[in-house]
């Protein structure tokens, strides 16, 4: 990300525990501060990015220390839900603005500038941050105030992390059965991209149940038909193989009324379709 923002012709100012990463920096174009302190009494925009809260809590004091009016601190850590509004009110006694923004899209995005970025925070910060953040991401979102870029993110990443583990089910069934894993792997890579992954059915604006009227309602009575048939498939291959799949059942029990459908699926949205 900081190579990203050293392209920048505003210019950068950088600051690490480590050597190696200003060296690098430097290297770039960028001028390596002696302290976050320097570094902040040097620019208008501080973006942290460090390993968890106490450590955010650290470099936010150092940058606390030499704040001077029109400065923004950006938090790109992914910190406790509470801590991004903790921040922004000790930020404000010294005059600073604050957002949290969260990024998705791993070394990849960062790399080529294609993160997302989450940002919480008022329009007046989100505006100081928005030139440099075009820079880091290709999809930067205002999620609302102080914590909602947080928010998102956590959410965002409970759909990644309970997919990997979903993985390593699939895994240990595909391997039990005999499959080639690396195969399997590049299959799921092909149709994901192809498909969304399970971003593809998040397009309803509410969790609420859908109505029999609503558009949605036979477009995902078909995802669920589809998904509870293969879901008892897969567990009944488990089963056959001996091996112990708790996330795939809990999903054949809860796909339907996640959806927003009824517990019962009626019997034209049970018809067999393309699979994905």
């Amino acid at each position: 990300m900081a190579l990203r923002l050293a392209t920048r012709p505003a210019g950068l100012w950088v600051y690490d525990v480590e050597p190696a990463p200003l060296a690098e920096l430097e290297a770039a174009g960028a001028t390596a501060a002696g302290s976050v302190a320097e570094l902040a009494a040097a620019v208008d925009l501080v973006c942290v990015m460090v390993r968890d809260d106490e450590q955010v809590r650290d470099v936010l004091g150092q940058v606390l220390g030499a704040a001077h009016d029109g400065l923004t601190v950006a938090i790109h850590s992914t910190v406790a839900p509470a801590t991004p509004r903790q921040l922004a009110i000790t930020a404000e006694r010294h005059g600073v603005r604050l957002v949290d923004a969260p990024v998705s899209g791993g070394a990849m995005g960062a790399a080529d500038g294609t993160l997302a970025i989450l940002v919480g925070g008022s329009d007046e910060a989100f505006a100081a941050c928005a030139g440099p953040f075009a820079t880091l991401g290709s999809h930067v979102v205002h999620a609302g105030p102080v914590g909602a870029g947080t928010r998102m993110k956590l959410a965002r990443n409970l759909v990644h992390f309970v997919a990997f583990t979903a993985v390593t089910e699939a895994q240990r069934l595909a391997e039990a059965a005999g499959l080639d894993l690396l195969e399997l792997g590049r299959v799921v890579r092909h149709t994901d991209a192809v498909t969304g992954g399970p971003g593809a059915i998040m397009h309803r604006a509410t969790t609420a149940p859908v109505d029999p009227d609503d558009f949605w309602f036979d477009v995902l009575g078909h995802v669920r038909a589809l998904g509870e048939k293969d879901l008892r498939l897969a567990t009944e291959l488990a089963d056959d193989l001996g091996i112990d799949v708790p996330l795939a059942r809990l999903a054949l029990e809860r796909l339907g009324p996640g959806l927003g459908l009824p517990t019962t699926t009626p019997p034209d949205h049970a018809q067999e379709g393309t699979d994905e």
